[in-house]
C-alpha cells in the first residue's frame, strides 16, 4: 500500500516513576473498549508532540512534560465510523505525568488505569505496541 494512503496519528505514552519503577497509563477506546494509548490526528497549529500531549489531557486528564522526539512508532489500524479500517502509522511520545485531573473532557467515555509496562503489554489492544511497552519497561528494570 502506498505510504500516502496511510494515515498518521500521534500518541502519548504516559508514565510515572514510583519507587524506582515505571508505571504507564492506558485508556480504553470509545467504541471497542480496548486498552490503548491516548492518541489523535495531526492538527494544523500543533507540532506532533503537542498533539500527543493534548490527547493525553482530553482522553485521560493528564498533565506533564512530553518529549519532543518520538520514542517509537508502530503500524496500527484506525476504525472509521463507517466500520472500515484504515492503516495508520502511530508515533509515540513519552509523557512524564506530573498531574492527574479528577475531571477531564472525555471522562464519561473512557476508563484510565495505571499498569506496569509488562502488565500493559499483556492487555493492550494493539499487538504492535507490545514490544514498545516492553522496551520502555526494560529501561527501568
Amino acid at each position: 500500500m502506498p505510504a500516502h494512503s496511510q494515515g498518521i496519528q500521534f500518541a502519548a505514552l504516559p508514565y510515572k516513576v514510583e519507587d524506582g519503577k515505571a508505571l504507564v497509563m492506558l485508556v480504553t477506546s470509545r467504541e471497542t473498549k480496548r486498552w490503548i494509548l491516548p492518541k489523535g490526528q495531526p492538527e494544523k497549529d500543533l507540532k506532533p508532540h503537542e498533539v500527543a500531549k493534548a490527547e493525553a489531557y482530553e482522553e485521560a486528564g493528564l498533565k506533564g512534560s512530553i518529549a519532543k522526539k518520538a520514542f517509537a512508532s508502530f503500524a496500527s489500524t484506525k476504525r472509521l465510523k463507517s466500520g472500515t479500517e484504515r492503516p495508520v502509522l502511530v508515533k509515540v511520545y513519552l509523557l512524564r505525568v506530573e498531574a492527574e485531573r479528577g475531571t477531564w473532557p472525555e471522562q464519561g467515555q473512557r476508563e484510565r488505569r495505571w499498569f506496569t509496562p509488562a502488565e500493559a503489554a499483556t492487555i493492550v489492544g494493539e499487538p504492535e505496541l507490545v514490544p514498545i511497552l516492553l522496551d520502555f519497561g526494560s529501561r527501568w528494570a
